[in-house]
């Protein structure tokens, strides 16, 4: 039989769990970029760094705007099985891109949606490192499927 013609292999329960993850995630992102055009545009502003549109050339609504679309880009990344792995590594450096606009709310208390009160954007901090496992883990293709 030639590799073109072979059965995939049945999905193991680690291999169903990180595909369940992966849509999960990439829910979260397709919400999260929705939020990023429309309800939530005002309150993702508040997170954008001041310097970053110095650096960027360009305005907080606007920087919004990208992160939006390239959201949207990556949540439909994450369902197509080709180049899992490598879309993987892209949502997670997007998760440490945006980590500075964390912080910054953080450090200066300013409120947004579900980011009310400083316990919530402290707490905020430490779910972006699981926010980049969880990239990574549920796009890593086992060694014995490579």
């Amino acid at each position: 039989m030639t590799k073109r013609m072979q059965r995939p292999k049945p999905r193991t329960t680690a291999s169903n769990a990180r595909h369940a993850a992966r849509w999960a995630l990439a829910a979260l992102l397709a919400t999260t970029g929705i939020g990023h055009l429309s309800w939530g545009r005002r309150g993702f502003r508040i997170t954008v760094p001041d310097w970053t549109t110095r650096v960027l050339r360009t305005d907080k609504d606007a920087i919004v705007v990208a992160s939006g679309i390239v959201e949207l880009a990556l949540a439909a990344a994450l369902v197509l099985p080709k180049e899992r792995t490598r879309v993987g590594w892209a949502v997670a450096a997007f998760f440490v891109a945006v980590f500075p606009g964390n912080v910054h709310q953080w450090r200066s208390g300013r409120s947004a949606p579900l980011l009310d009160t400083d316990r919530r954007r402290l707490m905020r901090l430490f779910l972006q490192p699981l926010l980049v496992v969880w990239a990574l883990w549920s796009t890593r293709v086992p060694s014995h499927r490579r």
